[in-house]
């Protein structure tokens, strides 16, 4: 390969902005680079298709952390993203009811009508999967639905929030709403970009019990991680 030809394949393509709107929180985007999608949220990347693994593991970890012999354990997802945590789930018999929590409905109508159909479209069909189009904080705070296992992905991580009402979800009473949406034997996992002592002591301080940390290695930088929490039986 000649030397421009190397700088050339080297070089990322530049983003193309797919659609952009202004909803309740502020600009959400949906941009393309290359063969991967990435949701850009007042000017903050979020997440992009180029991987996955981390999002895979929220729902497996979950999973596997719940009491042996539990049939279709029912699971909350916050938020949709790109896609990978609602697929992961749809793919895996064990799930019962599959809802959905998510808060920008640009993000649902790319899921529906838009570009992400191809990565979603079958998850979304499935008839355990069910959409709420509403804010995770609030959600958390005001039903009387208890789930199995509630897997959260919302934020760069409890110490790198979004939007800073997203904060409360990691106070002492947001996990204690967290707390009370879970069944006896319940699973918490929390997606983030890196490891938190801090977040697993809140854990800890708030009730949770087994709270422990897994690992995802990326190509740069420190790894992401899924913090996992159980409420005692």
């Amino acid at each position: 390969m000649e030397p421009d030809t190397f700088i050339r394949a080297t070089i990322p393509p530049a983003p193309v902005t797919l659609d952009r709107r202004e909803g309740p929180f502020g600009e959400v985007a949906l941009r393309e680079r290359g063969e991967h999608f990435e949701i850009i949220a007042n000017g903050c990347f979020l997440m992009d298709t180029s991987d996955g693994r981390s999002e895979r593991l929220l729902i497996d970890a979950a999973l596997a952390a719940l009491p042996a012999g539990r049939t279709s354990p029912s699971v909350l997802i916050g938020g949709l993203g790109v896609g990978f945590s609602l697929v992961r789930a749809a793919e895996e018999a064990r799930w019962g009811r599959i809802a959905v929590v998510e808060r920008e409905q640009a993000i649902v109508d790319w899921h529906r009508q838009g570009p992400l159909d191809r990565i979603s479209g079958a998850a979304l069909a499935d008839p355990r999967t069910e959409v709420l189009h509403t804010d995770l904080v609030a959600h958390l705070r005001t039903t009387t639905e208890r789930y199995d296992a509630l897997c959260l992905d919302i934020d760069n991580g409890p110490d790198w929030t979004v939007t800073e009402d997203n904060g409360s979800l990691y106070s002492p009473a947001g996990l204690a709403h967290c707390l009370d949406r879970l069944t006896p034997g319940g699973v918490l996992a929390v997606w983030s970009a890196q490891p938190s002592p801090a977040f697993e002591q809140a854990l800890r301080n708030a009730g949770f019990s087994r709270v422990v940390t897994e690992e995802v290695a990326v190509a740069r930088g420190v790894p992401d991680v899924v913090h996992l929490a159980s409420k005692g039986c």
